[in-house]
């Protein structure tokens, strides 16, 4: 298994902090960052939870041009998701608007503004924590941190390798419809019939895939061995304490300032 990963030296520098943190410490922080905001609805813990995922940032060695290109799909879901909660949301104090089931209140402006909140404080921190990740630096420690099966753990770090190839295949694909000038007519179409070429490449390529880890021996039983040992270090136990902490703090704030909703009150 090699431990290079040319995508991630391209779009992550390489003087980020966070590149040097074990990735299942970094996803474990993440899961105790983000899992404790979802008990509650509030704008409160939100904001809290994502101005220190912004402040830590930088950490994550990306620039701010592609911290905006990976965050396009939260700023397109957050508001999506506010506006479906102010129409639909529980209709309490003054209305604005009301047509058929749609009421626009007090309550309901206040869920939107929470939810959208939420959207980005749950997003943002995967998009920092998960930032140049190595597939094999990844596999190693889900192998010998987590004790994950090996047979899960090769499948994995294979099938996170082959998403890099995907825009590849899709780039190729464009090149080559409009070379036959098929391209240039016909958008929502030529998409359609893209994206179909790409699931064939990715079942034939997944198929061959398989057959060869199979015929190398990576599927076969018993115990296996790694060649880069990896284990949690003083900085990891760090980060997955200073998520939780943030985490704490995010729900405390709320707590404390009388903004806290609990999930299903609202």
């Amino acid at each position: 298994m090699s431990s290079s990963n040319g995508d991630a030296a391209e779009t992550v520098s390489p003087r980020g902090w966070l590149n040097t943190v074990n990735p299942v410490a970094r996803i474990i922080g993440l899961f105790l960052m983000t899992t404790p905001l979802l008990i509650s609805i509030d704008w409160v813990s939100a904001a809290v939870a994502l101005a220190f995922a912004v402040a830590a940032a930088p950490l994550s060695g990306l620039s701010a041009r592609q911290l905006t290109a990976r965050a396009i799909p939260l700023i397109v879901a957050a508001p999506i998701s506010g506006i479906s909660m102010a129409l639909y949301g529980n209709p309490e104090g003054r209305e604005y608007f009301s047509f058929l089931l749609a009421h626009v209140t007090d309550n309901s402006i206040a869920l939107a503004m929470a939810i959208m909140l939420r959207v980005l404080a749950v997003g943002f921190p995967v998009i920092v924590l998960t930032a140049g990740i190595d597939p094999t630096e990844l596999g190693n420690g889900l192998a010998q941190v987590l004790r994950l099966p090996s047979r899960f753990v090769l499948a994995s770090v294979a099938g996170i390798r082959l998403i890099g190839l995907f825009i590849d295949d899709w780039q190729a694909l464009s090149r080559a419809r409009r070379a036959r000038g098929l391209g240039d007519h016909g958008r929502i179409r030529r998409v359609l019939s893209q994206v179909f070429a790409l699931l064939v490449f990715a079942l034939r390529r997944g198929a061959k895939l398989s057959t060869a880890m199979e015929a190398r021996g990576f599927g076969a039983p018993g115990p296996r061995t790694w060649w880069h040992t990896s284990r949690l270090l003083a900085r990891d136990t760090a980060i997955i304490v200073a998520c939780a902490l943030i985490a704490a703090i995010a729900i405390g704030v709320s707590v404390w300032v009388g903004e806290f909703r609990f999930l299903g009150v609202t």
